[in-house]
């Protein structure tokens, strides 16, 4: 990867979107817990939620695009809705894949210079994918 390539990437709009992540303290006791794990690069999240994903707590193990992209899962995951979370995993899935449009979630252009690092992709998931499995835990998923 160029300097420039990694300039595009980790720029400091990106950066910033890891401090955001003290916002969103984990809670053991919340009623919602989900977690995921990134095959292709070994991040990780634990997510704690109330059920309207108003309160979301976040634990995570990840580089500044996985932080980045739970800071944007947290910002606005409490006005998507239980439909709109269940449907996000496949919907980046397919975009950052070349077979879909960037999904329509408040400030996920942010993450676009990612799509180019494969690498990368498992990261971007991760709070989605937690958000799921939160979800299905709880009975709701089907």
């Amino acid at each position: 990867m160029s300097a420039a390539a990694g300039g595009a990437l980790y720029s400091p709009a990106l950066l910033s979107l890891a401090v955001e992540l003290a916002r969103y303290p984990y809670n053991p006791d919340a009623p919602l817990q989900g977690e995921s794990r990134s095959r292709s690069c070994g991040s990780t999240l634990s997510l704690s939620a109330d059920p309207a994903f108003t309160a979301p707590g976040l634990k995570v193990t990840a580089c500044a695009v996985g932080q980045a992209a739970c800071a944007i899962f947290a910002r606005h995951c409490g006005d998507a809705g239980r439909d709109r979370l269940m449907a996000m995993p496949s919907d980046i899935e397919d975009w950052l894949s070349g077979n879909g449009p960037l999904p329509e979630w408040p400030d996920l252009e942010m993450l676009v210079p990612a799509k180019e690092y494969p690498g990368r992709h498992g990261a971007i998931l991760l709070p989605w994918r937690a958000a799921v499995d939160a979800l299905g835990k709880a009975g709701d998923a089907r």
